[in-house]
């Protein structure tokens, strides 16, 4: 449910739960140009690092639950609790398979996610209103090689185009030449909606603007913007390795693409239709509904991967 780049029809899954409906006809009956397919462009690989900046307030509480969910990614540091975080980066990888990136029996992904250095930017150094070029400028302290470089802003922090087009975003940025050659590196910005617009960014743990007004969920770790967050970055880090460079797999136009989540939208389990996320895991104590466990006792809601070999949303549950 998370916007990738300017998708806003169908990232603002929360803002427009209607559009699930009609992003299924889309994949179904679009002509052979439009749809869901690899455009011959590169993948990332390797062993990628996540960097985290975090632009404004945040508290301890919550930045761990961000920095547990990237490190729960890692199938070194899966959860025991099955499903795991770590099964639904798993899934990404049909899309390497279905590109020829690795044997169709093979099981070593030819991509590795891991946690990398945070940087803490909590003194409003560019100001509380900020626009693409602030939010890429933000990027570029990260490490830029071999690696995605996540800005997150606080819910005080304006982003142009937040909540009014996107509850996040990621592209590519020329970095600085490694061994005197140019590369580019790769970026997402996701934003805390929480006072901003969770209505349209943290849907199913708030009520939506618009479609069917069905309670909110109970947010797995307490804190609806933060597991809002985490839903938007898991959508985009998917657009991101399948995607790094407008030509890897989507739909649609190369600049407002459908891609591995956002083609997907407001299905997070079985049984999902416009207004309901699906058949999604409760838990006994908190009430709370999740659908992947993480390291620390986390557990997280992650959005359905389109999958590119059968043409249909993949859940965890």
């Amino acid at each position: 449910m998370a916007s990738l780049k300017s998708s806003l029809a169908f990232l603002f899954l929360c803002a427009s739960l209607l559009q699930l409906s009609s992003a299924a006809r889309r994949l179904a009956q679009s002509d052979q140009t439009q749809l869901f397919r690899y455009h011959n462009g590169p993948l990332l690989v390797g062993n990628i690092s996540i960097n985290l900046i975090w632009y404004g307030k945040f508290s301890p509480t919550q930045r761990a639950i961000v920095s547990d969910f990237i490190a729960s990614l890692s199938s070194s540091r899966t959860a025991t609790d099955k499903p795991s975080v770590a099964a639904w980066r798993d899934m990404i990888d049909k899309y390497y398979r279905a590109a020829g990136y690795m044997r169709k029996d093979s099981r070593r992904s030819p991509l590795a996610l891991s946690l990398g250095t945070q940087v803490l930017e909590d003194n409003y150094s560019l100001g509380k209103s900020l626009d693409d070029r602030q939010i890429r400028e933000l990027a570029s302290k990260g490490g830029q090689k071999d690696s995605i470089n996540v800005v997150l802003t606080s819910s005080d922090v304006a982003v142009r185009g937040f909540c009014s087009s996107r509850c996040g975003t990621h592209d590519s940025a020329a970095g600085a030449p490694v061994q005197g050659k140019a590369h580019k590196f790769t970026y997402v910005w996701v934003g805390n909606s929480e006072t901003q617009c969770p209505g349209q960014c943290a849907w199913p743990f708030h009520q939506p603007i618009y479609g069917p007004q069905g309670p909110p969920l109970i947010a797995p770790n307490n804190d609806v913007g933060l597991d809002g967050m985490v839903i938007n970055l898991a959508s985009l880090l998917a657009g991101t390795v399948t995607n790094p460079f407008k030509n890897g797999y989507y739909q649609g136009p190369r600049d407002a693409p459908l891609e591995a989540a956002s083609a997907c939208p407001g299905v997070y389990a079985k049984g999902a239709y416009p207004g309901y996320a699906g058949n999604l895991l409760v838990d006994t104590t908190t009430k709370a509904s999740y659908n992947a466990h993480g390291i620390n006792g986390r557990k997280y809601l992650l959005p359905a991967l389109f999958n590119p070999s059968t043409s249909s949303c993949a859940t965890l549950v």
